[in-house]
C-alpha cells in the first residue's frame, strides 16, 4: 500500500511524469460515475433495486478519492499550503461525509452532496494537459465550456433538490404523517401533512412537488440555464428561488462564453484565422 501511495503522490507532485495523465484520467472517471450514481440514487425506485451496486460505486470511489488526496497531501512540497488551497479543501470535502457518516452522524448524510464540487478539478487538469501539448485552442475552448455547464448542471440540480426536492422526500412525508397522528385524538382523524417552506412558512402543495429528485432537476436547470426561464417546473421556496436566481446568472455566463466560441469558430472557418493557445 505504502508503494502504491509513494508512486501515485511521485505522479502528482511531478506532473510530467508518464503515469500522472493515466492517474488523472481514472480519478476524473470516477468523479464522473460519482455524480451520476449520485443523482441516480436520489430516484426511489432505482435506490430500492441497486442499494448495493450504489453503495459499492461509493466506497470504491471514496477510496480512490482517498488515495488521491493522502498523495497529495504527502509528497506535496508544501503540505500546508495544499491543505488550506482551494483545491485541497475540494479534495477534503469529497470525502469525509462519507467517513464521518460511518460514526452514524447521519445529519452530515446530505454533504455528501458537496462531492459534486470536485468535478471543478477535470477543469484545472484539462487546463494543464491542454496547455502543455498546445492542442486546437477551438477544442481546448470546447472541452472547457462542456466541462463547466456539466459542473453547473450537477451543482445547480443537486442544490434545488437539496433545499427543496427534500422537503417533500416520500420518507419525511411519512414520519410528519406519523407526527400527526400520533397527536390526533382518539376518534379522530388527523389532519393530512402537509411539507412547508421552513423560512416563509408557506404551504407545498402536491401539485408544486417538482424536485422529486436529482434527475428531476436536471430537466429544470437544463431549461433555466438554456432559456434563463422556469419552464414546466419552477421552486416555490425562498432557498429554491435563491438557488434559481443563482442558475439564471450562471447561465448568461454559460450563453455568452457559447457565443464566444461560435464566435471564433467562424473566424477560422470562414476567414482563415490562426488562433493562438492563448486564445
Amino acid at each position: 500500500m505504502s508503494n502504491i501511495l509513494q508512486n501515485i503522490g511521485q505522479m502528482c507532485a511531478i506532473r510530467t511524469h508518464k503515469h500522472y495523465k493515466s492517474w488523472q484520467r481514472l480519478v476524473n472517471t470516477f468523479i464522473l460515475a460519482s455524480c451520476m450514481g449520485l443523482a441516480l440514487e436520489t430516484v426511489p425506485s432505482l435506490w430500492e433495486q441497486y442499494e448495493t451496486i450504489f453503495n459499492t460505486l461509493e466506497w470504491t470511489t471514496v477510496a480512490i478519492f482517498t488515495i488521491d488526496y493522502i498523495s497529495n497531501l504527502f509528497f506535496s512540497e508544501k503540505k500546508f499550503k495544499y491543505a488550506f488551497s482551494l483545491w485541497g479543501i475540494i479534495d477534503l470535502i469529497s470525502i469525509l461525509p462519507s467517513y464521518l457518516m460511518l460514526i452514524n452522524l447521519s445529519v452530515l448524510q446530505g454533504a455528501r452532496m458537496l462531492r459534486l464540487l470536485r468535478t471543478a478539478r477535470t477543469l484545472r487538469i484539462l487546463l494543464e494537459d491542454e496547455a502543455k501539448e498546445h492542442c486546437n485552442p477551438l477544442i481546448t475552448n470546447l472541452k472547457v465550456y462542456l466541462i463547466i455547464f456539466f459542473s453547473v448542471l450537477m451543482i445547480s440540480s443537486t442544490a434545488m433538490y437539496a433545499v427543496e426536492g427534500t422537503l417533500y422526500m416520500p420518507m419525511k412525508i411519512e414520519m410528519g404523517q406519523k407526527a400527526l397522528d400520533a397527536l390526533a385524538q382518539p376518534g379522530q382523524e388527523a389532519e393530512v401533512f402537509m411539507p412547508k417552506d421552513p423560512i416563509s412558512g408557506v404551504v407545498i402543495p402536491s401539485d408544486k412537488r417538482f424536485f422529486t429528485s436529482i434527475p428531476e432537476s436536471m430537466w429544470w436547470c437544463i431549461v433555466t440555464l438554456s432559456t434563463t426561464g422556469y419552464g414546466d417546473m419552477y421552486p416555490v421556496t425562498v432557498k429554491g428561488r435563491i438557488v434559481a436566481g443563482i442558475t439564471m446568472f450562471l447561465g448568461l455566463a454559460l450563453f455568452g462564453m457559447l457565443l464566444n466560441l461560435i464566435g471564433k469558430t467562424l473566424m477560422v472557418v470562414f476567414f482563415g484565422e490562426k488562433l493562438t493557445p492563448d486564445d
